[in-house]
């Protein structure tokens, strides 16, 4: 069994060190992989987009617990969400919005019961004394019902849409990622005459990260699912000053 662990917690502070702890205390034999503690800390967006990017790539049952969760010790839920083929423990507060999108959801239960949490002075750790217990008792096979209440529904975060305007399939950057690339909403793009940042005009899709010229923004269908913006070798987003919400147009062919 593995358990996928998605936070903002960094790896300076121990954090991500007392999780592990909890979670092989109550079950030894679990398997554990990091697939970040690097996201923009409170940035829920960021998290959910790195989450779907990747839960794909796990072996069926893998349980994935996801913890960006600026309003910790708050009213939002502690939530498990079950799926044909996966497992997810998070707050609700949309960090599972895209990963769950296309996926068929079974069960969604509010986590209340004490007995599968630390006990605790604070309520400033969930990840420590709820996500991180909760997550390896599953790991053991515990029963979906015994953590809690099943509930309907979970919140979902509003995420940018690509909207047609003028003649042009608009979106934006949504994200960057280390290497300066700007990761967009757009995951499709249909037959263009040109795409347009700023006063930029590209005339074609990249295959390749060397493709790309290198006096200008560049195209390419990234590993995230998205199309993004890049530069070869280079930052695009530094050289060109690029930001988070800015404009990718393209001009549809008639």
């Amino acid at each position: 069994m593995i358990i996928a662990l998605l936070t903002d917690f960094g790896l300076d502070d121990g954090f991500i060190g007392a999780v592990k702890g909890v979670i092989k205390t109550v079950n030894p034999d679990v398997d554990i992989i990091d697939i970040s503690h690097g996201v923009t800390p409170f940035d829920i967006l960021e998290g959910s987009i790195i989450l779907k990017a990747v839960y794909s790539y796990f072996p069926e049952g893998t349980i994935f617990m996801c913890v960006i969760d600026p309003g910790v010790g708050t009213e939002r839920k502690p939530i498990i969400v079950k799926t044909e083929k996966y497992i997810f423990v998070a707050p609700d507060n949309g960090l599972l919005t895209l990963a769950l999108k296309n996926q068929k959801i079974k069960r969604i239960i509010h986590i209340t019961n004490q007995k599968y949490m630390l006990k605790r002075e604070t309520e400033t750790f969930h990840g420590r004394d709820i996500f991180a217990p909760v997550s390896a008792y599953l790991s053991k096979g515990e029963a979906l019902e015994n953590f809690g209440v099943e509930i309907e529904s979970y919140k979902k975060i509003d995420f940018p849409e690509v909207y047609v305007e003028n003649g042009y399939m608009v979106g934006q950057i949504i994200k960057f990622d280390r290497f300066g690339n700007g990761i967009t909403n757009l995951e499709v793009i249909p037959d263009f005459e040109e795409i347009v940042i700023r006063d930029f005009s590209i005339k074609k899709i990249c295959r390749t990260f060397l493709e790309g010229d290198r006096d200008k923004p560049n195209v390419i269908k990234g590993s995230f699912g998205f199309y993004e913006v890049f530069l070869p070798e280079g930052s695009a987003k530094d050289v060109f000053r690029l930001k988070i919400g800015e404009k990718v147009k393209i001009k549809l062919k008639r």
